[in-house]
């Protein structure tokens, strides 16, 4: 018969843990990756420590792993820069991992330039098969038309999925079902579903592939060129006050099912569904990132100015983890919750709201100042200004969602602030 979760853990960890008092700097590591799995706030902090033992000691994945902690402050402070030295020195020692997360450093160009050395060190940790590494390129390959690459998507994604990626999961199943990339597999596409459905995680809502955007058209087939989301995006202005625009085909099919998929995920693992969902800096992988870069430029601001983005599931009625419409607001922070919330970045200055899927029926948004309303479309964005160019409150960018008739629709949002958010 088999033991309880919650026996045979402790039971792992206890091993672990034996095996560790001899301050081996690779039993150190194997006790440091089980705790910091858990999730829990004081074995993170424990793993954090014995790692960073392990790496003073010479052990080239605590180097990665310690790096990574402290690059994005899990089991203690953030500490970025010094987070980048460890990584740097792993990567002196050929681990293609610590390169995959120098290249998430450089693209908020805080702590590393960005360079042609992001596309060739997720080359090498694709290479080296590092999941969230293949789940990236997937996602970045999959907004190109070229048949090849499509084709590519689908087998970094199977590939992710066969290691356990449930993200990469999500996207793979959308994808057989709808034969994007690949010959339709309904029946394998559900076997995916119900797998991941005993993992606790729920299948996407139901999407349909959206249009090529425009700009992913002209990439080179099978190549790797993270750079395109720096790539300026066509905003058509819709409102002066305020200053309202829209963004069509902002983000790709898998992108808005990634953001979908990463909040399905997190929410399993917090043993609950929830309406809204922050996505802290410590669960931020490179594909997410990457997302976050893109709307950010879009709004013609850097990813260092931009707060965590929040996804956001709405229904026709409050319950079961599904907002209903939202009361008329500003997104700009009163003084006192500035205060405790980065102060030194200034307010937010703009916002940025895309759709991942729009509902069956009703939706958007409306600018009651404007006098004019959104209608959400899967993959484009609307954009307003909260702040005078003086600084002053906006009282114009006062808004409200509308309510959903039926369906689902599921957003996300990205909040820019004045001066810089992020120290990474």
């Amino acid at each position: 018969m088999a033991m309880p979760a919650t026996v045979v853990e402790p039971t792992r960890t206890a091993r672990l843990r034996a095996a560790a008092r001899d301050g081996a700097p690779w039993s150190m590591f194997r006790l440091a990756t089980a705790l910091a799995a858990s999730g829990n706030a004081a074995a993170e902090e424990e793993a954090r420590a014995l790692h960073r033992r392990a790496a003073r000691a010479g052990h080239v994945g605590a180097q990665v792993a310690y790096g990574r902690m402290q690059l994005q402050g899990i089991g203690g402070e953030s500490d970025p820069q010094h987070g980048v030295d460890w990584l740097m020195a792993a990567e002196r020692l050929a681990h293609p991992v610590a390169g995959y997360w120098l290249a998430w450093a450089a693209l908020g160009s805080v702590l590393l330039p960005r360079t042609a050395r992001i596309n060739q060190r997720i080359l090498a940790a694709m290479q080296y098969g590092y999941t969230p590494a293949l789940v990236a390129a997937a996602v970045h390959l999959g907004r190109r038309p070229d048949p090849g690459d499509q084709a590519l998507c689908v087998r970094m994604l199977e590939c992710a999925t066969a290691r356990g990626n449930a993200v990469a999961a999500l996207l793979l199943s959308e994808r057989l079902q709808h034969g994007e990339g690949c010959q339709p597999e309904p029946r394998l596409a559900a076997a995916v579903r119900a797998r991941l459905r005993g993992q606790g995680v729920d299948p996407l809502p139901l999407s349909v592939a959206l249009p090529v955007p425009p700009d992913a058209a002209g990439a080179a087939p099978a190549t790797l060129a993270f750079e395109e989301a720096l790539a300026p995006s066509r905003a058509v202005l819709l409102a002066p006050r305020p200053r309202l625009s829209k963004i069509d085909a902002l983000l790709s099919t898998d992108e808005c099912r990634l953001l979908m998929a990463a909040a399905l995920v997190r929410t399993r693992r917090a043993a609950s569904t929830t309406a809204t969902l922050r996505l802290d800096i410590a669960n931020e992988d490179l594909a997410l990132r990457i997302v976050q870069l893109r709307l950010a430029r879009a709004a013609h601001a850097e990813l260092a100015h931009a707060e965590q983005i929040q996804i956001q599931r709405r229904g026709p009625g409050a319950g079961d983890g599904i907002t209903a419409a939202g009361s008329r607001h500003f997104d700009s922070l009163q003084p006192d919750v500035l205060a405790r919330d980065h102060p030194e970045a200034g307010n937010r200055v703009r916002t940025l709201h895309v759709c991942l899927r729009p509902a069956d029926g009703g939706g958007g948004m409306v600018f009651p100042q404007a006098g004019m309303g959104t209608t959400p479309r899967a993959g484009c964005a609307v954009m307003f200004d909260t702040l005078h160019a003086d600084g002053s409150h906006d009282s114009d960018a006062l808004h409200a969602d509308l309510p959903v008739r039926s369906g689902e629709q599921w957003q996300a949002t990205l909040w820019l602030r004045e001066g810089r958010y992020r120290q990474a």
